[in-house]
């Protein structure tokens, strides 16, 4: 999957080269996301699920 998938990581990280990322990567129907001290484990949604989560977060629904 690593070499299909185009990772970057959050502006909201730590910042510096540490393995304090949260990294993301998109492929035509799905959002890929997985933190950079376990790169091997990646969590995989689509962009309706994601977008209704953090719709949730942000408005204190969940």
């Amino acid at each position: 999957m690593d070499d299909v998938l185009h990772w970057q990581k959050s502006t909201f990280s730590g910042g510096g080269e540490g393995d304090t990322c949260v990294e993301l990567a998109t492929s035509p129907t799905h959002i890929h996301l997985r933190e950079s001290d376990t790169p091997t484990t990646a969590l995989t949604t689509n962009p309706a699920t994601l977008a209704h989560l953090l719709k949730g977060i942000r408005t204190g629904a969940l």
